[in-house]
Order: structure tokens, then C-alpha cells, then sequence
């Protein structure tokens, strides 16, 4: 996690120098800030550096991995890695539930769009708690 959060930080940091530039250069040339691209380097910045941050947050309470050490041999990376899911329909749902409130949100539809965004939480929490579902056994039945 620490090579992650650096290349976020190096990234964030140059984000933030684009944005500054643009609108000092746009400001040059019309007259005027050009707000609509200076904001979307700014939110790409914050973006970055939020990445950054839980990156940095996270690399701090976890052991350091095989890729952070410079002494790592390439065998200390096997094992068991994780879980993944062998097989789920919830991303379609969720993809498809994302396009009804994107469409609702093109032709102004509000129906649509409140339609499309209770399907999209939905289908987030269908993801989010797909394994969790069924009968838990306790160990006093």
C-alpha cells in the first residue's frame, strides 16, 4: 500500500498544479476563469487525494506485503489472496438500474430517475449482502 498512496499523492499533487495553471492561463487569454475545467481538475485532485489518504490510512494498520519490501522474493507473494465471487448477476442489475436513472436524468424524467436510483440502491445492497443471505447456524441449535 505504500507505493499506492505516493502514486496517488504524486498524481494529486500534479492535478492541482494543472488547475491552478489552466485557470491562471485561461484567465490570461479571455478575460475570465473558465470554470467548468478548472472545477473538473479540482474534483480530479480531491478524487486522487482521497484515494491517497485511504491508501496512506490503510498502509499504516496492515503489515508491510511482499511488494512494499525491497528484500521480497517473488515466493512470498503465493498463497491465498482473497475471496472472490465465482459468479454474480448483481453487477448487470445494478448496471442496468445506473442506465434507467442515467436515462431518467437525460430526458428530465423524474419518475425515471427516482425509479432508476431506488433500483440502483437495490441492487447495491443485493451485491453488498449477497453472501450474507440464508439461515445462520449458531452453535447452540
Amino acid at each position: 500500500m505504500k507505493t499506492e498512496w505516493k502514486i496517488f499523492l504524486v498524481i494529486a499533487t500534479f492535478l492541482f498544479g494543472v488547475a491552478i495553471l489552466y485557470a491562471a492561463w485561461t484567465y490570461g487569454e479571455g478575460g475570465r476563469v473558465e470554470w467548468v475545467g478548472t472545477v473538473a481538475l479540482l474534483l480530479s485532485f480531491l478524487l486522487c487525494s482521497m484515494c491517497g489518504g485511504f491508501f496512506w490510512f490503510v498502509s499504516r494498520r496492515i503489515d508491510l506485503r511482499p511488494e512494499d519490501r525491497a528484500d521480497a522474493e517473488i515466493a512470498d507473494g503465493a498463497g491465498e489472496i482473497g475471496f472472490f465471487s465465482p459468479g454474480s448477476y448483481w453487477p448487470f442489475g445494478l448496471a442496468l438500474a445506473a442506465a434507467i436513472a442515467g436515462l431518467g436524468l437525460v430526458f428530465w424524467q423524474f419518475w425515471l430517475l427516482g425509479l432508476g436510483l431506488v433500483a440502483v440502491i437495490f441492487a447495491a445492497c443485493g451485491l453488498l449482502f449477497e453472501y450474507y443471505s440464508g439461515t445462520r447456524r449458531t452453535a447452540e441449535h
